[in-house]
């Protein structure tokens, strides 16, 4: 089977976020299992000079976009088994960030068109498109639009997958002659409440939507969670589903991970507490068997960080230890460096991201907090395990999909369901009494590093998806 995964990020090249660990481990796994899966992302000023220079010029054409033409450069690299397209335009790409520019609207109309266009000028036609967020909706509106009936290009098969449905390309509906180039008859696609909305196009388009757990599958059909697109949603569920995100289990792996002080395995875990030892000694923290409570997070209000501050002091007083690692919105930053003031001995804090500490942290905890107010997936709960850390999560999205509370049988966690403060005090409470148990804790640590959220299980059930479009290629 031959897909072309569409993103306006992938790792190696350019990341900013989830979807580039997504996109550049993804088609790895695919490729595993016998197919021919190829990455498609945007040719940034901010790819490393490295991997610029490694890459192949293809070919360049011209892309429509409503009345212009706009010149489009391909280039081609392989990074771990996987061809990656990279589509250049300097107007477009050769700026500082990737996001938030004025005319994103029209560099990611640009994008999709091109990678369209780009299919008639190499020597591969997918027989599934796999676009991804709504810098990427337009591209099977484009394909129903333009594409489906052109010679070599009728059959192809668009999955859509929704990594956060709260960004979904809003905008005027004057786009639509300006930017976008749809004809008349066809802007009820991509309208919606008075706007042009990418992502609703997509859902109008693509044979199949997907989203990044099960749990978060059925939560966007709610209002609370759906930043408004619930009522199309309601009406294309027999096309939703959500599979869950998996790991990098080579990137995330505690017996090569070359951030982290000692490595160990889950046969021998001692090097576990050499880097707990090493862990409080960086962050400023006497040493202690004490338990130590990691969180590795962007410091914005939807990661649940206010019950944190409500019930921070208590937790304080519980006896753990934390290692604080984040960025983002003032009055979190400012919280926790009043933490680390008022209790030097209990409270380390690091503002920023520093990727290496990040890995110490998910290795030298004990405890991984991740309190969400929604999460699509997430990731880091799946790290901490990886690196026999225990998560405390509140259920939602793809945290209660992945983590199950030690009170029932198989638990790997701590959960709890409200998103209410003390629901999540009471969830540390329970992680600390199971903690003074050095046997039972020893062996849910055990437990914690042997589970498996490799994408090897993800790119299955994708495989099965593409398979329902497409038959058994």
């Amino acid at each position: 089977m031959k897909i072309l995964y569409c993103a306006s990020e992938a790792l190696p090249y350019v990341a900013s976020g989830g979807l580039a660990d997504v996109a550049g481990s993804l088609p790895v796994a695919l490729n595993a299992a016998g197919h021919d899966c190829r990455v498609v992302v945007p040719m940034y000023a901010s790819i490393k000079s490295e991997l610029r220079a490694s890459l192949e010029y293809v070919t360049n054409f011209y892309v429509p976009v409503a009345w212009r033409n706009q010149y489009c450069g391909i280039f081609k690299g392989v990074q771990n088994g996987v061809t990656y397209y990279l589509i250049d335009n300097e107007y477009y790409f050769k700026r500082n960030g990737i996001y938030g520019h004025y005319d994103d609207a029209e560099r990611f109309t640009f994008f999709s068109r091109a990678i369209l266009e780009m299919i008639k000028h190499i020597d591969f036609i997918p027989d599934i498109i796999n676009a991804n967020d709504w810098q990427t909706a337009l591209v099977p509106v484009y394909y129903s639009l333009f594409y489906k009936n052109q010679k070599d290009l009728g059959g192809i098969k668009t999955v859509f997958t929704i990594h956060n449905i709260q960004y979904q390309g809003k905008y005027g509906m004057e786009l639509c002659s300006e930017v976008i180039g749809l004809p008349d008859y066809a802007r009820g696609i991509v309208e919606y409440d008075n706007c042009a909305n990418f992502m609703k196009g997509a859902f109008e388009t693509a044979d199949k939507i997907t989203t990044v757990s099960p749990t978060y599958a059925q939560e966007i059909l709610n209002p609370y969670f759906s930043h408004g697109l619930d009522p199309v949603l309601w009406s294309k569920q027999y096309k939703l589903t959500g599979f869950l995100n998996g790991i990098d289990q080579n990137v995330y792996n505690p017996e090569t991970d070359k951030a982290l002080p000692k490595n160990f395995t889950k046969d021998n875990k001692s090097g576990k507490a050499e880097c707990k030892k090493k862990l409080l000694e960086e962050m400023g923290l006497p040493v202690g068997d004490e338990p130590v409570m990691g969180i590795v997070t962007r410091l914005v209000s939807h990661k649940g960080l206010d019950l944190v501050k409500r019930v921070f002091e208590d937790m304080v007083h519980l006896g753990y230890k934390f290692t604080i690692l984040g960025s983002g919105e003032k009055q979190y930053e400012d919280f926790f460096r009043e933490m680390a003031y008022r209790y030097p001995e209990r409270v380390g804090v690091k503002i920023g991201f520093i990727p290496d500490l990040a890995h110490r942290i998910y290795a030298g905890a004990d405890m991984f907090l991740m309190p969400s107010q929604s999460e699509p997936c997430g990731l880091a709960q799946m790290v901490s395990l990886r690196y026999g850390t225990i998560p405390i999560v509140r259920e939602t999205g793809g945290l209660k999909d992945s983590i199950i509370d030690c009170g029932g049988e198989g638990g790997n966690g701590f959960t709890f369901k409200t998103y209410n403060a003390h629901d999540m005090l009471d969830a540390t409470v329970r992680a600390r009494a199971l903690y003074d148990n050095k046997k039972k804790w020893s062996s849910l640590v055990d437990h914690a590093l042997n589970e498996d959220f490799s994408w090897a299980r993800s790119a299955e059930l994708y495989l099965g998806l593409y398979r329902e479009l497409v038959g058994d290629i």
